[in-house]
């Protein structure tokens, strides 16, 4: 297939929903192959469906868990026997938690948000840098939220997994400066999500933009020709 991604191994988390099922569908239609990771089995079929439909390629169905660690590893073992490298890999799934007072949290609802925002994202990178690094233009992308920077009452698991998230990144990034490998955040704002639906329930969904509607900027950081590296982006 041509497009902008044509040729390239691309994984991403959260596959089966929302920002990550859109991303997952724009970058099989630019070319890529997807390796698509979540947990639902069946959702992740309806993907495939979906990209054979558009493209007439099948995706490559992870369906684990993220915060199976060890799961992690076996796939990036499997990507290396299969491909000996990957081009992109998008951290897209993430875990909202209840909104609560901070004292209220129980440690296993605490620490369920971190181990899926952070500590997912963190093997995920331990497990699959080198073979990032052994792609000609390895690109990485993990979402984060506008609230990691902020101090929003109520959101406490979730805003501090992310602001952990994004320095993280950032670290990595600084990291990786001197190789081909390029490392960046970005901030999808106002999204009709199930998680933003969750957040705030009385909102009307549809006065929000679309998952879709801002994948390609997804295209534009995974592309071989982006430069930029340890930015924070906003979607517009």
């Amino acid at each position: 297939m041509s497009g902008r991604l044509a040729g390239r191994i691309a994984l991403v988390t959260g596959a089966s929903r929302g920002i990550g099922r859109a991303v997952a569908v724009r970058f099989a239609q630019e070319g890529a192959h997807v390796i698509a990771y979540a947990r639902t089995q069946g959702a992740l079929e309806e993907l495939d469906d979906e990209i054979f439909k558009l493209t007439g390629n099948h995706a490559t169905l992870v369906a684990e868990n993220l915060t199976n660690f060890e799961k992690i590893d076996q796939t990036g073992g499997a990507i290396f026997q299969r491909w000996g490298k990957l081009d992109i890999l998008v951290g897209a799934a993430a875990q909202l938690g209840q909104l609560s007072p901070t004292p209220v949290y129980t440690p296993k609802m605490w620490e369920g948000v971190f181990n899926l925002n952070l500590h997912a994202n963190w093997r995920l990178i331990r497990s699959l840098d080198p073979l990032l690094r052994a792609s000609d233009a390895g690109r990485a992308i993990f979402v984060t939220s506008g609230v990691a920077g902020g101090d929003r009452m109520y959101w406490g698991p979730y805003a501090a997994s992310k602001a952990a998230l994004e320095q993280m990144v950032r670290t990595y990034a600084a990291e990786i400066a001197h190789t081909k490998l390029r490392v960046n955040l970005l901030d999808p704002g106002r999204i009709r999500t199930r998680m933003r639906a969750e957040a705030y329930p009385g909102e009307d969904p549809l006065t929000l933009p679309t998952p879709e509607s801002i994948a390609g900027v997804f295209v534009d950081l995974a592309a071989a020709d982006c430069t930029r590296n340890g930015e924070r982006v906003k979607a517009p």
